[in-house]
């Protein structure tokens, strides 16, 4: 697979929970807010998600040197995609699917996201609201947990 964009990300979530959800695949049309969190205005999603495939697919490397090279990659796409949260249900998985198939591309195995108990969950949550202020090294940190 040479082509990570947003079609691919909504086809992960249409495919994974059609079988659950009538909207699966479809950008969320509802404003959300989670844990006191609030997550970007629904009608602000096409631009939004523009934005994060300019931004975080339109450079895919041909390739990555090791393990520290490949999160430094994906967990920013990772932090970003569940900031976003471009479904009403989903997300999660969809974003740990999606980053999954980045690592496949290049060779290594799916990662390890049993690896973050609930114990590490906080720290998860945390890192997922860092990417507010582009800032993704929560995320890259927790990530060098998640190999196999």
């Amino acid at each position: 697979m040479d082509s990570f964009e947003w079609n691919l990300i909504s086809e992960i979530h249409k495919t994974a929970l059609h079988h659950l959800y009538e909207f699966a695949g479809e950008l969320r049309q509802v404003n959300m807010s989670k844990g006191g969190f609030t997550f970007p205005t629904a009608k602000f999603l096409p631009d939004i998600i523009q934005e994060f495939e300019t931004e975080f697919l339109g450079d895919l490397p041909k390739h990555v040197e090791g393990y520290e090279e490949l999160i430094q990659y994906v967990a920013p796409i990772h932090a970003e995609l569940l900031f976003i949260h471009p479904f009403r249900e989903g997300n999660g998985r969809t974003a740990r699917l999606f980053v999954d198939l980045i690592a496949a591309k290049f060779d290594f195995e799916k990662f390890s996201f049993g690896k973050i108990t609930e114990k590490k969950m906080s720290e998860y949550i945390k890192a997922v609201q860092s990417a507010a202020e582009k800032n993704y090294q929560p995320m890259i940190e927790l990530f060098r947990m998640l190999e196999k």
